[in-house]
């Protein structure tokens, strides 16, 4: 019998020119490659200094005695720090200093405060139980080379609501070592590797391999020593679950309001202007309006040093303390205890049925309101597309006379002109106004939709 034996050779390419994400994307503590030749040089050392906790609430019972057992972890980037267990104190101090070598100025540092359940086994609890909110600093807004010393809150979601579990007290500063020049350098280049950008990869995998970093992380932190258990690793690592929290809708919606409040606030002031609630102010501004009508090339250089000035004027408001959780903007005075239940709740959810009903129905309701603004939006946007379509002869026939004689007038009175009679008709004394709605919109609004079409 022959024998057969060969050479198989087996070249491995491990690809490391991406970036896997272990955290959330919004709080990433490191956006350089997978692999260690092409890390950017460090742009700053970032020093952490945890000194204590006060305040802290009890977790566990022990001995028939509420108390709590406290270590403080933190992370940036690839580095995990770990203080050690201060044991049955509600007032526990680390006094420890730690340091990271920084790469990106745009990342965020986590710090957490935990509650060891390994010495010994409380009343009914197994695992290393969060004590707060885990804390999440963006190095950006901090000023070079201050030294910030803050007690922050520890903040926490309750079923009966918010509720303060104690003060972590650290010290933290930014020292840049770079110039001037690569300040701004840094900020001009790309957050992630060329190859996100160039080949990116979808969100079904950036999900799994995010998964499986948290995974890996975790089995080599429970070997360390001190050891950071599983769910320690996945509190710091994790954002929100798959949850739906009407608070937090609330919250998205204020915020958005809040970028759009300069915008409001010019509608009314023009809105004033219009309606000559101050007769002076609406002289000067139609006088204004007129020079640059007259001499238009300055109207962008006149936008850019508005906006100009405006930063000018902000930089001596600018905040100098660290972002704190807001509770007026997380809209937690205005939550009621079924949202708490709904927003706690396990997903799948473990709730009896009767409040899987309520909420169920006020799901209900609130996709309705949704529901009919789409349909608004969908109708305003078939109203356009009728102009055009004939569908409705006679509106579509108006509207291409109007086009007919707009041609015209654009094509021979100066744009200057017309610019000019549109701002002197749209701030005319009120004398010269009618309460009834302009004729375009009598026009738009009787032009057909596809809303008879549903079912």
């Amino acid at each position: 019998m022959e024998k057969f034996s060969s050479k198989l050779r087996v070249t491995i390419y491990l690809d490391g020119v991406y970036h896997v994400f272990d955290e959330p994307a919004l709080f990433s503590t490191d956006l350089k490659a997978s692999s260690p030749k092409l890390t950017p040089g460090k742009v700053g050392d970032l020093e952490l200094g945890i000194l204590k906790a006060e305040g802290l609430v009890p977790m566990k019972s022990k001995n028939g005695l509420k108390t709590t057992d406290a270590y403080c972890v933190a992370k940036y980037g690839p580095k995990w720090t770990r203080t050690s267990t201060v044991v049955s104190s509600l007032e526990p101090k680390w006094m420890k200093q730690y340091q990271w070598d920084v790469l990106d100025p745009c990342t965020v540092i986590a710090i957490g405060v935990f509650d060891n359940n390994n010495l010994q086994a409380g009343e009914g609890w197994a695992t290393d139980r969060l004590i707060g909110k885990v804390i999440r600093i963006r190095l950006s807004t901090l000023e070079f080379g201050r030294i910030y010393k803050y007690a922050y809150p520890l903040v926490a979601l309750m079923p009966d609501g918010v509720k303060k579990m104690g003060e972590l007290h650290f010290t933290l500063r930014f020292i840049y070592t770079k110039g001037s020049g690569d300040k701004i350098y840094q900020y001009t280049q790309p957050m992630l590797p060329k190859p996100a950008y160039t080949n990116p990869m979808s969100v079904y995998q950036i999900d799994s391999l995010r998964n499986q970093a948290v995974r890996h992380i975790a089995m080599r932190l429970a070997r360390a020593e001190p050891p950071l258990r599983r769910e320690v690793v996945e509190s710091m690592l994790s954002g929100r679950g798959p949850v739906w929290s009407i608070r937090r809708g609330k919250a998205n919606f204020q915020r958005v309001m809040e970028c759009l409040k300069f915008f409001k606030t010019a509608l009314i002031w023009l809105d004033d202007l219009r309606q000559w609630k101050n007769s002076r102010t609406t002289i000067v501004m139609f006088a204004v309006f007129s020079v640059f009508v007259y001499y238009s090339e300055i109207i962008i250089p006149s936008f850019f040093a508005f906006l100009f000035l405006k930063a000018l004027r902000n930089y001596f408001k600018r905040p100098r303390d660290i972002l704190c959780l807001d509770t007026n903007l997380s809209q937690v005075e205005s939550v009621n205890t079924l949202d708490w239940q709904e927003e706690l709740d396990t997903f799948p959810s473990s709730a009896p049925f009767e409040d899987l009903r309520l909420r169920y129905d006020r799901l209900r309701a609130i996709g309705y309101r949704i529901e009919e603004t789409v349909g608004d939006l969908a109708t305003q946007l078939e109203r356009f597309h009728a102009m055009f379509s004939w569908r409705d002869r006679r509106a579509t026939l108006i509207f291409t006379l109007f086009c007919l004689v707009a041609w015209m007038v654009f094509y021979l009175v100066p744009f200057r002109l017309l610019f000019f009679l549109f701002g002197t008709y749209l701030m005319r004394s009120p004398r010269f106004r009618v309460t009834l709605p302009p004729i375009p919109q009598n026009v738009f609004r009787r032009l057909p939709s596809r809303d008879d079409c549903l079912l």
